[in-house]
């Protein structure tokens, strides 16, 4: 046995506990880890290089052999060989950081400096790939964040209209209150704000494609004089709002620039003002993004801890008058998003290539285990100046606001019905 393979073998030995895993190294050694009485998952690496990089760098270069056919899963099921790593992982004591992990630490405040620059091009990265991709499988409402789940058997649609709904109660919006929204995406949460509250809203976005899209929306929907959507920077923004709401956007504000991020938030919110902050959160102390995740899906991105986030919204000067955490309900999400994405994977693969269809699964699959077993939850937060800007109590949370029967989703295919009638 080589030195890779004795170092890969001896790893998993002392690491699968939990269920089985059958490896195949190349050359055709096969080698069962784990429970003797466990089906196990069926797992091969292809060649000597692959066996190389993943012992080397792990955290990598598993994703990259996955993509690239250099580690082949048996029924091409990552989801239970994720489940498998990720389950044993969890439990295991005798983790040791590889190299390259250690360099990451080192320089992991300069891996998330997003100025404004690049934080731009950060963001056409994952959200410019083609809105019609993201219509393969998100709702009919193009949200891409976390749903609420009020019952497992909800659709994705209605988890995702709870969702806003949850956000609109939380922020207490009155008719007529100007509401900045950083981070609008396809225009969804906007929209719902504007519509079920009466609000004026501004949203921004660094991503061209999605204001296009959420462009057309208010357009198809008559509502340019109540919204406004924007390319634009956090940083660059003025004004002052009755509410802010930032969802899913503060992953991608890195660490370097958090107390920025908070400056700003207090800095254009009225004295009486309320402001939600929803972002992923990570169950333990500080750590570094994975590189795969990095390289590949969210470059500059940073999952938080919530020990993290509060010193710079207290040296901001703000308050934290409630905070959620929703701890399955971005795992459901996650679950629908890759159901429906594995429909669509022939198509995809026409237009991206197979490597890229193995990437989205990879990334769908991992990132729901991620919340199955605790690694990250979402957390929301909501921040004010004023120990009266909410209410005394949390009953107002649970009463419903004033809806709009008549709003509907409007997707860009939607759109493209209205522009041919």
């Amino acid at each position: 046995m080589g030195i890779f393979k004795h170092m890969l073998d001896t790893t998993l030995s002392g690491m699968v506990e939990a269920g089985a895993l059958e490896l195949t190294y190349p050359g055709g050694l096969k080698k069962r880890y784990g429970q003797k009485l466990a089906k196990p998952v069926k797992a091969r690496i292809t060649s000597k290089s692959w066996l190389r990089r993943i012992v080397f760098d792990p955290e990598l270069a598993l994703g990259e052999a996955y993509m690239q056919n250099g580690l082949r899963i048996k029924n091409d099921n990552i989801y239970d060989f994720m489940d498998l790593l990720w389950a044993n992982l969890r439990s295991s004591k005798k983790r040791v950081a590889a190299v390259p992990e250690l360099t990451r630490r080192a320089l992991r405040r300069l891996a998330q400096f997003n100025p404004a620059s690049r934080a731009q091009k950060n963001a056409a990265h994952h959200y410019d790939i083609g809105n019609d991709f993201y219509e393969l499988f998100l709702d009919d409402d193009l949200q891409y964040s976390c749903a609420y789940y009020t019952n497992r058997n909800d659709t994705l649609e209605h988890a995702q209209a709870a969702k806003c709904d949850l956000i609109a109660r939380k922020l207490a919006v009155k008719p007529g209150q100007s509401v900045l929204e950083i981070g609008c995406g396809w225009g969804g949460l906007g929209i719902f704000l504007a519509q079920s509250t009466g609000a004026q809203v501004k949203g921004i976005t660094l991503a061209k494609e999605q204001l296009c899209t959420a462009r057309q929306r208010v357009d198809a929907l008559g509502l340019s004089g109540q919204i406004d959507f924007e390319l634009e920077d956090y940083r660059a923004s003025k004004g002052k709002y009755d509410r802010i709401v930032s969802v899913g956007m503060f992953e991608h504000v890195g660490v370097p620039h958090y107390q920025t991020y908070f400056d700003q938030i207090a800095k254009l919110l009225n004295d009486d003002g309320v402001a939600l902050v929803h972002t992923i959160g990570r169950t333990d102390t500080k750590g570094i993004t994975n590189p795969w995740i990095a390289k590949y899906i969210f470059p500059g991105g940073y999952i938080p801890s919530l020990s993290e986030i509060l010193p710079h919204i207290e040296r901001a000067g703000l308050m934290v008058t409630d905070v959620e955490v929703l701890r399955l309900h971005y795992a459901e999400t996650l679950r629908e998003w890759r159901r429906r994405f594995l429909l669509h994977k022939d198509e995809v693969a026409q237009k991206y290539g197979d490597a890229f269809v193995r990437m989205w699964n990879f990334y769908l699959a991992s990132s729901e285990l991620s919340f199955r077993h605790g690694l990250h939850n979402v957390f929301q937060i909501q921040l004010t100046k004023r120990q009266d800007a909410v209410p005394l109590t949390r009953d107002y949370l649970l009463s419903v606001p004033p809806t709009n029967s008549a709003i509907q989703p409007l997707t860009t295919t939607a759109l493209a019905k209205i522009q041919r009638s």
